[in-house]
């Protein structure tokens, strides 16, 4: 549920206009062959007749070109073949086949050899593969990490638009009233396209790099950018935009774009997946350049095809890029992807790039209406091997912002931005600050983005006062039978710093009430979810759990989540009392001390007993009170702040969780003395084309003579949706302990495999699979069969036993899963692979899961 949460809130705002319509399009597409060996021809120029909008043709010799323009010729030329010119139609789609025929030289003598084999493509003694291992070899001199220091004031633009906005559409009954809003459509910017800003935001920056000990500042000049704040989380929505739009290094071996990774033409690995071509050589310019053109061995692998232009100098440096992705690649919702760079000759004689572009067009098909999205980022006054104190890079305090823009302020003045900008806005997007900002104050719009809200996110809001989740309002389980739940929460309108919810539930088997007050002030006078966040929050409820069900991201009560496998009938009324205390610093650590105050009562098919000789006693009710206190550091962490739940950004750097947790025998009734130690780590490890594995290590040791309720109840599920961190085919409360270890692996193959399968490839469907691996124990002191003043553990009608401590095997099941079905589904067929004797469960099962990706 994560992803779709994140996915639909983010991108809810940029899709709410774009919908089916169509601006008339010529649209040209065909093949180009040799006429005489009928080969195909790659790289031949497509254009539209006396202009410079088009195309090249692919290693198949297949090309594409759209426009919105009434161009009616088409031309198409090659190095060593006569140009050829066709007609077309326009405003229609063109099927034009071409066979290109070589140019005819004079030659006092000619020796003619017929070879009707195509030549073979090699790495050996080709000079284009020579003249990339000397790039890869000179990588190291060419990268700004090259100097001790740099600086430089960085200018970044991005926007997003509404794409192939058609007259039809805008003439909607639903659009009526926005009609002003579609004056602002631009059809210069890209040609083909119509467009429609709604999203535009910009920085000037300063930015400092020290080599060693490595060391990077930034100090923000200025910002400003269209907000939403009714709506979404603004600094998570522009921290998620720009993960998809990720800055571009020619030089790293792997580029991140769209949450995927690309190996870089000029890669280490570059010449096993990457054939090359040198086209031309531009004698005109000092140093010389080679045109240099790559395409991919494999077109369905996550890989880029187009042009370097390389000086031809002791540097072997980029000098242009100009690339774009196979059409064959399996990314989610992307139409195109193009990446644009320049770079400059500094007075060191190297290269540095002075502009960098990314563009993409989403949609849900190919021709229909859709989201285009620019990144330019430019740079000036690159300075090296100017030295700073080590006290410059330390103190976050100290900047270099000039008295019209102090450091990290938002800054709406046209005037400044008219002399600092590195790059003019166009016509539409000078209009998007004000013309989003009065969309946003008509009642209509917020209507449209209430109900939205509603459907994505799960809550309705009414000013100061927020209804919600939505899902939860209605469910059911054995104990409770039919439960109706309500409830809301408080807005940043009602206070800054306090922060009210609550919710009540009934159940019509149970016939009782459960109920939830929490409160929670924040002590930066910011919301309560604005990081980084200090808040205290103090809270009560009454209500039922099942022991061991411990969900990412979703409400226990959703209402999909009460379709069960097997027998889940073992449940807890809780009377839970908590106060806890959060701090969060810059640097991304966090600790919070918590109280919490536990009176559980067993129920269904749950009892606690003590069985010595042949005396059983009940236990109608446990109760501690436990003091806690956990440490979290997750550095470079970036996330999105849902509704209802912070959703973290993946990054290289791992994030370490520790916990401690103490129970006080004596404190408000509490029963036991114990301590509770955990740590869990995570980190995501990218593979490049191989795709990428999330792996999550987690151990825990409890100390102390506890019952099985207050040992660490392994995490099951018996849902039918897959959860990332439970065990899928484990029963609720099947194993506890009082010391263990777990290892996860989740590995996203992003298409590798079913990219080569040519009937597969065009479902860009995607494979997963996971391992896990649980390791426990029991002391005596803590197992009802060696210790006869423990709880005895469950058992089911029969009188089996449904609870256990892990032996000298550890649990373990496996998954194999297909992603991206129908862009959004994904599928598991997961194994159990230990423990089959236990009862009620199964060794094979189907779960599912909603996955937005990209």
């Amino acid at each position: 549920m994560v992803a779709i949460e994140r996915g639909a809130l983010i991108l809810s705002i940029l899709f709410v206009f774009a919908s089916v319509g169509l601006k008339a399009q010529t649209t040209v597409t065909g093949t180009i062959i040799d006429k005489e060996s009928k080969d195909p021809i790659p790289f031949v120029n497509v254009v539209f007749a006396g202009t410079t909008v088009g195309s090249v043709s692919n290693m198949d010799g297949n090309y594409k070109i759209q426009t919105t323009e009434p161009y009616t010729q088409v031309q198409f030329s090659f190095i060593g073949y006569k140009t050829v010119t066709r007609s077309i139609k326009p405003g229609e789609e063109n099927k034009i086949d071409v066979r290109l025929e070589p140019e005819a030289t004079l030659l006092n003598e000619v020796e003619v050899t017929v070879d009707n084999k195509r030549e073979k493509y090699r790495n050996k003694n080709n000079p284009a593969v020579d003249l990339v291992r000397e790039m890869i070899d000179h990588k190291r001199q060419n990268r700004i990490e090259s100097y001790n220091f740099v600086e430089y004031e960085e200018y970044e633009k991005l926007q997003m638009s509404l794409s192939n906005v058609s007259n039809k559409f805008k003439e909607r009954r639903l659009f009526r009233k926005y009609k002003w809003l579609f004056d602002n459509v631009d059809t210069t910017a890209i040609e083909g396209k119509a467009l429609l800003p709604i999203y535009l935001q910009e920085t000037i920056s300063d930015k400092y790099f020290r080599k060693s000990p490595e060391k990077k500042k930034t100090v923000q000049k200025a910002h400003q950018k269209v907000s939403f704040d009714d709506y979404v989380d603004n600094q998570g929505l522009s921290t998620y935009l720009n993960y998809l739009y990720n800055d571009i290094d020619i030089y790293d071996n792997n580029i991140t774009i769209l949450t995927n990774q690309f190996l870089s033409p000029i890669a280490d690995a570059a010449p096993t997946f990457y054939k090359f071509y040198i086209t031309d050589t531009l004698k005109d310019v000092t140093p010389k350049l080679i045109e240099l053109v790559f395409v991919p061995r494999n077109a369905s692998d996550f890989l880029f095809q187009g042009k370097l232009f390389v000086t031809l100098d002791s540097n072997y440096a980029v000098q242009k890029v100009d690339m774009t992705v196979n059409k064959n690649i399996n990314l989610n919702w992307v139409r195109e992807l193009y990446v644009e760079q320049d770079f400059e000759k500094g007075e060191d004689s190297k290269y540095h790039v002075v502009k960098s572009r990314m563009r993409a067009d989403f949609g849900l098909s190919k021709d229909r209406g859709g989201i285009y999205g620019e990144r330019l980022v430019s740079y000036k006054n690159f300075t090296i091997n100017n030295e700073r104190q080590d006290s410059f890079y330390e103190n976050k305090e100290q900047s270099s912002a000039t008295a019209e823009a102090p450091a990290n302020k938002d800054i709406n003045d046209e005037s400044y931005w008219l002399e600092h900008r590195h790059d003019s806005l166009s016509r539409a997007e000078s209009k998007v600050y004000q013309n989003i900002d009065s969309l946003q104050k008509m009642p209509s719009f917020k209507r449209t983005m209430d109900i939205a809200t509603l459907l994505l996110a799960g809550y309705k809001s009414f000013g100061w006062w927020e209804l919600g989740p939505v899902n939860t309002f209605y469910s059911f389980n054995p104990v409770e039978g039919f439960r109706l739940r309500i409830g809301g929460r408080t807005t940043t309108r009602f206070s800054e710093r306090l922060y009210l919810e609550t919710y009540g539930a009934y159940g019509f088997k149970d016939e009782k009430w459960k109920y939830y007050l929490g409160a929670t002030y924040s002590f930066t006078g910011k919301s309560i979810w604005q990081f980084p966040v200090k808040s205290l929050r103090v809270a009560y409820q009454h209500d039922t759990k099942i022991p061991g069900q411990e969900l990412q991201f979703v409400q226990e009560d959703n209402f999909l989540l009460s379709f069960k496998r097997g027998v889940n009938d073992k449940w807890l009324y809780n009377d839970i009392w908590t106060v806890d205390y959060l701090n969060e610093f810059d640097n991304h650590f966090s600790y919070r001390l918590g109280f919490k105050n536990w009176k559980q009562m067993p129920t269904g098919g749950l009892y606690y007993t003590i069985q010595n000789n042949e005396t059983s006693t009940t236990i109608q009710e446990l109760t501690t009170t436990e003091l806690s206190l956990e440490l979290r550091w997750a550095p470079g962490e970036q996330f999105y702040q849902g509704k209802s739940y912070r959703i973290p950004i993946p990054n290289r750097y791992p994030i370490f969780t520790m916990r401690f947790i103490g129970g006080v025998k004596g404190v408000f009734n509490s029963q036991y003395n114990y301590q509770n130690l955990a740590l869990n780590i995570y980190k995501r490890v990218y593979l490049s084309q191989f795709g990428y594995t999330d792996i999550v290590v987690e151990g825990g040791y409890i100390m102390g003579k506890v019952p099985f309720p207050l040992l660490a109840i392994h995490r099951a599920n018996q849902t039918y949706s897959y959860q990332l961190q439970s065990y899928n085919l484990m029963n609720f409360l099947e194993f506890v302990s009082d010391k263990y270890v777990s290892v996860n692996f989740d590995h996203y193959f992003n298409g590798f495999i079913f990219n080569k399968i040519p009937l597969l490839k065009k479902l860009k469907w995607r494979e997963v699979a996971t391992f896990k691996i649980l390791y426990g124990s029991l002391r005596n002191e803590n197992d009802p069969y060696h210790n006869a003043s423990q709880f005895v553990f469950p058992v089911n009608d029969q009188g089996v036993p449904t609870t256990y401590s892990l032996t000298n095997e550890p649990y373990m099941e496996a998954s194999f899963g297909i992603a991206n079905i129908f862009k959004l589904l994904r599928f598991d067929l997961v194994r159990r692979l230990s423990y089959y004797d236990h009862p009620e469960v199964p060794k094979w099962g189907i779960r599912g899961r909603f996955k937005f990706d990209f």
